[in-house]
């Protein structure tokens, strides 16, 4: 080969024929082919073989390796695509490099001009190497490049589905779209993208690796935030705008208002109950919505539905008056009521005290249920709160009316012992009514610490109405009051003076209280025990004791009896010495027996008595004028503390 078949060929000169046969020997004389064919223009001799010479030489000089270059198609077979650059020879490029109709052939015509690659000036066998696809790799490279300096957008054609995204062909080129990356939203089906064209942005070029990423995403956020800024500026409070449901939440849904993304709260969708969004709307759904509220500075829109449609709550105090019986359907129960809704977008409120007139702090769910067609009267009509108070057991007869009537105060009633509790017993009268017992009432004569001495649960017994308080619902009884009062005849059977035997039934530290026929009760107060200084009561007698004493004080209207086992000891010596000349306490008496258990404690007494003169006093006696004043200190003292019980369990009894 010679050095000047070495030199590139002038791409300009595309007028040239090729020669069938590119080779180094014969490279002159296809130099000159081309210039004997336009004989026929004018002027052809002007030409000398010198300057078509030059012409050549020139034009070798300026085709290069991998350069792209201008051809134009000779012939297309089957074999490839014939292409002539202007060099001294043509390029044969494989038919697979282009594009295929339907009919498998090349869509490429003889006489079209395309890009190729010049891979190498000449083969072994002297013809010029040229490649369609690396040319066109090379233009959309610099293309894709220009648009990612720029900021331009690309246009590509999704092809496959690959791991983390798709595969999107521009030209001959293969770009990298993210999932991430194709929808604002995240899109759960990749295939559904799948021979979609798609308009996106390069968000990274690698030339070295030849590494394209794209982003459809950044295109759309720009573009709906252009419309976005539009349509806050276009937007007012009032308006109705048509949108689609973009997205469902648990407290109410998106809507897409055409690039402005607006909240339709579910209090919003309906006048009446909504338990979940999508009862009311569906995703991709089309709708209408009214404009209730505009944030500006951020960016948000509060929507409504309800408000297209006329409130229910206009005009309800004339449908549903005051005392009005009334029927719905209870929708809703919860711990304080039941929520009944009366028509559509409008619901009153059955609260628990209004469910029952005997049972307090009822359970909702054991008087309604969900779906029940209930009759219910108007208590409470709020139009501005939007609020409808209800009452299901105004519709029934109250039972205290009826108590009051079948059973007035002083009547006697039977009943059922329900509860005991520490302040009494708590009995049932009537359906859900029950009444009290206090402790105090249980006995006229015991004194009642536990009402369990007396009563126990499930007890049929007979009561008497003692108290009606209609406005507390409360029932004070009486289980005393059944039996005649004792008291009555107390004054004539224990006059002042009257010895009597009686019971230690209860120790204080003041003295003892001692059980009297009838039950009765009176006390023995700790000076009136005995003939010397008593310290400690339980040192002179015991619960059980039989003692023999004195009545010495009587207060009908307190009920206090005062006794004196010290009166009757006195009375018994001044009755033997009168008798005998000798007082009661000789060592050689025999004491009865009901007696003898006191006085052998008083002997015991008798010879530590000294050696207690010696030691100082634990408490000074106090001082009293006479012995009614001791009794009534310490039966008040004995009162307060029944007060005391009798307060507290009033206290529980409220609680």
């Amino acid at each position: 080969m010679t050095e000047e078949s070495k030199l590139p060929a002038d791409p300009d000169n595309t007028s040239e024929s090729p020669t069938p046969e590119p080779t180094p020997d014969t490279a002159a004389p296809q130099a000159e082919a081309p210039v004997s064919a336009p004989e026929t223009a004018s002027e052809p001799e002007k030409l000398s073989d010198e300057q078509l010479s030059e012409l050549y030489d020139e034009s070798l000089k300026n085709i290069q390796e991998g350069e792209i270059l201008k051809g134009t198609v000779l012939q297309v077979d089957s074999e490839g695509v014939l292409v002539d650059i202007g060099y001294k020879s043509e390029g044969l490029i494989p038919i697979t490099e282009f594009e295929l109709d339907e009919g498998g052939q090349p869509n490429i015509h003889a006489g079209d001009e395309i890009d190729v690659y010049l891979v190498r000036r000449e083969d072994a066998e002297g013809r010029v190497v040229l490649s369609k696809e690396i040319a066109d790799q090379r233009l959309i490279w610099e293309q894709i490049a220009e648009a990612y300096d720029q900021g331009r957008t690309v246009v590509g054609k999704v092809t496959r589905r690959i791991k983390g995204g798709l595969r999107v062909e521009i030209g001959n080129m293969y770009a990298f779209l993210p999932a991430s990356q194709i929808d604002i939203r995240p899109v759960q089906d990749l295939d559904s993208c799948l021979g979609r064209t798609f308009e996106m942005k390069v968000i990274k070029l690698s030339r070295r690796r030849r590494n394209i990423v794209l982003s459809r995403r950044v295109l759309l956020e720009e573009e709906r935030e252009s419309k976005r800024k539009e349509l806050l500026q276009s937007l007012d409070v009032g308006q109705v705008r048509s949108g689609v449901v973009k997205n469902i939440t648990q407290f109410g849904a998106f809507i897409d208002l055409g690039g402005l993304d607006g909240l339709l709260h579910k209090t919003d969708m309906s006048w009446g109950r909504v338990g979940h969004p999508s009862e009311v709307v569906k995703r991709d759904q089309d709708i209408e919505v009214v404009v209730l509220d505009i944030d500006r500075e951020e960016g948000k829109v509060s929507l409504g539905l309800k408000q297209l449609t006329k409130d229910p709550w206009q005009g309800i105090a004339e449908r549903y008056p005051v005392d009005s019986d009334v029927a719905g359907r209870v929708v809703n129960i919860v711990d304080y009521g039941a929520f009944v809704e009366l028509e559509e977008g409008v619901e009153g409120l059955i609260h628990v005290s209004e469910m029952s007139w005997t049972r307090r702090n009822v359970d909702p769910h054991t008087v309604v249920t969900v779906g029940d067609e209930v009759r219910v009267r108007v208590l409470h009509v709020d139009p501005s709160r939007q609020k409808i108070s209800l009452g299901l057991k105004q519709l029934q007869e109250n039972p205290w009316d009826e108590l009051e009537r079948e059973h007035p105060v002083g009547s006697r009633v039977h009943g059922r012992v329900r509860n005991l509790t520490d302040f009494g017993a708590f009995v049932e009268i009537g359906d859900g009514i029950d009444g009290l017992i206090h402790v105090s009432d249980l006995s006229w004569a015991k004194r009642v610490v536990n009402p369990g001495e007396v009563l126990r649960e499930g007890d049929e017994v007979d009561v008497v109405v003692l108290s009606i308080d209609r406005e507390r619902e409360r029932v004070s009884l009486g289980l005393k009051q059944v039996e005649p009062d004792p008291w009555l005849h107390v004054p004539e059977r224990f006059k002042i003076g009257t010895a009597t035997q009686v019971e230690i039934v209860n120790i204080t530290s003041f003295g003892a209280f001692a059980k009297l026929q009838d039950g009765v009760e009176g006390l023995i107060h700790i000076s009136e025990l005995g003939l010397d200084h008593v310290e400690r009561p339980e040192d002179i007698v015991r619960v059980g004791d039989m003692l023999d004493v004195k009545v010495i004080h009587l207060d009908r209207q307190e009920r206090r009896i005062g006794l004196s086992r010290r009166a009757y000891l006195m009375d018994q010596d001044r009755s033997l010495v009168e008798q005998y000349g000798q007082p009661r306490s000789t060592p050689t008496e025999e004491a009865p027996p009901q007696q003898a258990a006191p006085e052998r404690a008083e002997r015991r007494e008798r010879p530590e008595r000294a050696e207690r003169q010696d030691r100082p006093e634990r408490q000074e006696r106090p001082e009293r004028t006479t012995l009614g004043d001791i009794i009534d200190a310490a039966q008040r003292e004995h009162a307060r503390r029944g007060n005391d019980d009798d307060s507290e369990s009033e206290t529980k009894e409220d609680e």
